[in-house]
């Protein structure tokens, strides 16, 4: 095995060559393992909404009911996430906000959720307010001119902050909504595969690079519960007809069951981040971030990334560029 120079995070590289099980990748100087291999990602459309609201309290409620149930398009409705907050001194309005993203395959589907969770997640929610945070894109979606029907002809067109918005009247006082909002080409489906010795290992260096995504990366999501996924999936099924199943390369308690088991000896947990962003570069960063947190992990085995050999999309993240390996 050859010597191989570099760094992930604190943590140097000391060798390039055959892993532990015969893949090929890089060891690091606690020997962690990251494979040389590529997160395979698709084009998808997205959508960015600015939620206010009173206090942070109604700002976080409002965009965590909006996010919901969008883990996965091939189950879900849309796919949707938390991006961040934001300071009051950065919002129309001078109020807390949280940045949150939906996804979807056509612009159409893709308003239509936009439609249906502003004005059934944060129309609804106490003091909230929705603003367009992609207003430099060319394709827009009338969302707030459809929203302005719930008003039954009370509703008023404004100019706030230099935006067009509609005000529809509630029970509280009125809801502020931005009449149009952006639709861009995005990034879906980046991830990292995270194997370990056992479950608390493995859930303590998914937590960390969760962490590490949302602090130090700008312009993502992660779509899944608290951005861990411990469900992996792979396209179609072995036995039915199905669109997606387990990916049972990566299930540890399948490893003696299967022929082309990906989980290497001493691993009994995995876990994956899914991350869905702006653009591929953002994308890279998040993965960065999300696989320098877990080096320092006792008990993480080694770090690889889901594909589907490239036939499923054409944008291919290989570890190696993401972490600025040769």
């Amino acid at each position: 095995m050859a010597t191989k120079q570099g760094t992930v995070g604190d943590l140097k590289v000391v060798k390039k060559g055959k892993l532990s099980d015969g893949a090929i990748g890089y060891i690091l100087e606690n020997g962690l393992e990251i494979e040389d291999t590529f997160a395979e990602m698709f084009g998808m459309w997205v959508g960015r909404v600015l939620i206010t609201a009173e206090n942070k309290k109604w700002a976080a409620i409002a965009a965590g009911t909006t996010t919901g149930f969008a883990s996965s398009i091939i189950m879900s409705p849309a796919e949707a996430g938390i991006e961040r907050t934001l300071d009051p001194r950065n919002t129309p309005d001078g109020r807390p906000g949280v940045l949150v993203q939906i996804y979807h395959r056509t612009r159409l589907d893709l308003k239509n959720q936009m439609v249906l969770r502003i004005g059934q997640c944060i129309m609804t929610c106490p003091t909230s307010a929705a603003f367009d945070a992609l207003p430099k894109v060319k394709r827009r979606m009338k969302v707030g001119r459809s929203l302005r029907l719930f008003g039954d002809g009370f509703q008023k067109k404004d100019v706030y902050a230099n935006k067009q918005v509609w005000r529809i009247p509630v029970m509280e006082g009125e809801f502020v909504v931005e009449d149009n909002f952006g639709a861009a080409k995005a990034i879906a489906g980046g991830n990292i595969i995270i194997m370990a010795q056992d479950l608390p290992a493995a859930l303590s260096a998914s937590e960390k690079a969760a962490d590490a995504i949302r602090k130090h990366a700008r312009g993502v999501i992660m779509p899944f519960p608290g951005g861990i996924c411990r469900a992996g999936s792979k396209a179609g099924s072995l036995k039915y007809k199905l669109k997606a199943s387990t990916n049972h390369p990566f299930c540890p308690k399948l490893k003696e069951l299967v022929v082309n088991s990906n989980v290497p000896n001493g691993v009994k947990s995995v876990y994956e981040i899914v991350i869905n962003g702006l653009n591929f570069n953002a994308v890279k960063k998040a993965m960065a971030e999300g696989i320098k947190a877990t080096g320092k992990v006792s008990g993480v085995v080694r770090i690889s990334a889901g594909n589907y050999g490239g036939n499923l999309g054409p944008y291919h993240a290989y570890l190696k560029d993401v972490l600025g390996l040769n």
